[in-house]
């Protein structure tokens, strides 16, 4: 095995999903202090100590205790080179979550114990199976009140069709929550409590067959009662299959409690076990090797290969100082070296990545080299589009594209000092092309009407902030009251020739591409109906 094979076989890339507070946050800490990245955990509301969580890094994030943008964190633990995707749980930034999955090789789903499956979890449940990438179940929050257990897990195979397998059992929950019983090793670990924002606590292992030291530890009840759900659990879950893990038809579940410790580092060396590095990703051109970096249609071509990768997000401002944008890239395949020449597919052209840096959220590292799993951030000059595919000089082939998401609310957007119409477009333009929001225009004027469409409403709060905070502008929104979009695909008259309805609206995307928005759903196929020759698309495919 060669150095490439072999940093590329310690490679785990993997994004944590889950409903808003069920403790994603707080559980991505956790692996950071596991791996030494931190050595303070902070509450994502600890106004006391005001100290916010390492993944949170938007001011807006900080003000709010929640997380409304991706962020890549790295660090080593246990021999593994681990790459998390801390992602927005908020259903209102779907989107971007979205856009981070496609750069994950599995997803952690975080679900909390007294609530089950929610709403949002659901979704995103959906954008993993639509991938098939493996899913790893962290039950939290088992040091509050949880529901009956069976009846977690039973959730989870009811409402995503997926079925489960416990590779540990909780003893309790609450103030009587014990610890856990593991299956494979047949032993009940038990756990002190830890200080809050440490990984120090003492964990006790005791086989079950020791049952005058388990009465002891767990009492009579406590013990009787987990003898009585294992022969359950025995009878009822389904048998362990990493083959089926790894394909994305069953979830192992693992019970603990993030906030204090409870499980954390088990879950942690179970996942590392049963995750696989980095594998072959789809381009036009076939799968791509993630070691050689040569597509299957081209493998009898003696061409260079080597490093690929495409950009999944663009972020403007992290650095509000130099008021830069870093393009966010999942290398998929070979290893990437400082002031190499690589091809910006979209382009044509060949160029030197600037500034390749790893972040741990807003912190910076200027990287020397990084390999396929890794996530690098370089400068944008502007140049750069999610979805964008990065290869050798003498390669040429694109990764899948990254569909966009159909916007469900709109408003006008306008200035309120007028003076600054120069700031205003820059950094309405710049959030836009980071994927955060969509603008349009007024079909046949200028940019003084400017239309914003969101998927959900805190995306306006979120502009409105931003705006504010790195451009100094102010703005007014006029919520507006369309609903649906199609982008029009072929249309045999001009588009201002339409037969419309009275709820439809035309407007054109940034790439100029014409759209029509409408109030009511009917409206869509009447005009489908009065214009012969004309097919309309919810999904951009550019």
């Amino acid at each position: 095995m060669n150095q490439i094979e072999s940093e590329i076989a310690k490679r785990r890339t993997f994004a944590i999903i889950s409903h808003p507070d069920a403790g994603k946050t707080t559980l991505t800490e956790k692996f950071l202090l596991y791996g030494g990245a931190i050595n303070l955990a902070g509450s994502v509301k600890g106004k006391a100590t005001a100290r916010h969580a390492v993944s949170d890094w938007m001011e807006i994030e900080k003000q709010r205790g929640i997380s409304v943008t991706s962020s890549a964190l790295q660090f080593e633990y246990d021999g593994c080179c681990i790459n998390i995707l801390d992602t927005p749980g908020h259903q209102d930034f779907s989107e971007d979550t979205y856009r981070t999955l496609m750069a994950a090789d599995s997803a952690v789903m975080v679900i909390d114990a007294s609530k089950g499956v929610e709403a949002q979890t659901k979704k995103l449940f959906k954008v993993c199976t639509l991938r098939h990438i493996p899913i790893f179940t962290f039950i939290n929050k088992l040091d509050r009140d949880a529901r009956d257990t069976f009846d977690l897990l039973d959730d989870i195979e009811k409402n995503l069709g997926i079925d489960t397998c416990p590779v540990n059992w909780p003893i309790g929950s609450g103030k009587g929550f014990k610890g856990v019983y593991e299956r494979e090793t047949g032993e009940v670990i038990t756990y002190s409590d830890t200080q809050k924002g440490t990984k120090e606590g003492t964990a006790r292992r005791i086989p079950l067959s020791d049952r005058e030291s388990i009465l002891a530890e767990l009492g009579e009840a406590a013990a009787e009662k987990l003898e009585e759900e294992i022969d359950l659990l025995d009878g009822a879950s389904a048998e362990f299959d990493l083959e089926e893990v790894r394909a994305g038809m069953l979830t192992p579940v693992f019970f603990g409690s993030a906030l204090t410790n409870f499980g954390v580092e088990i879950f942690l060396q179970n996942f590392l076990e049963m995750a696989l590095p980095p594998t072959g990703r789809m381009t036009d051109k076939g799968l791509v090797d993630p070691v050689t970096g040569v597509p299957e249609n081209e493998a009898d071509d003696p061409k260079n290969g080597g490093f690929s990768a495409f950009v999944f997000k663009i972020q403007a401002n992290m650095n509000k100082a130099h008021r830069d944008r870093i393009a966010f890239m999942r290398i998929c395949s070979g290893k990437y070296e400082a002031g190499m020449e690589v091809r910006h597919v979209q382009s044509g052209r060949v160029q030197r990545l600037s500034q390749p840096q790893q972040l741990m959220a807003s912190d910076r590292k200027i990287l020397e080299e990084a390999y396929a799993g890794d996530i690098i951030g370089v400068f944008d000059p502007g140049l750069y589009s999610i979805g964008d595919t990065f290869c050798m000089p003498k390669e040429e082939f694109r990764y899948e594209g990254i569909p966009t998401f159909a916007p469900e609310h709109f408003a006008r957007v306008r200035q309120v000092d007028t003076m600054k119409r120069d700031q205003f477009v820059k950094g309405i333009n710049q959030i836009a092309q980071e994927g955060a929001i969509q603008i349009f225009q007024e079909y046949n004027t200028g940019m003084e009407e400017i239309i914003c469409g969101v998927v959900g409403m805190l995306q306006f709060d979120v502009l409105k902030f931003r705006l504010k905070s790195e451009y100094n502008v102010e703005i007014l929104l006029d919520t507006l009251p369309y609903e649906h979009i199609r982008w029009i695909t072929k249309c045999e008259t001009p588009i201002d020739r339409i037969t419309g309805t009275t709820d439809m609206k035309r407007i054109r995307d940034l790439k100029g591409n014409p759209l029509l928005l409408f109030v009511n759903p009917w409206s869509v196929q009447m005009v489908l109906d009065r214009n012969k020759g004309l097919e309309l698309e919810e999904f951009s495919r550019n």
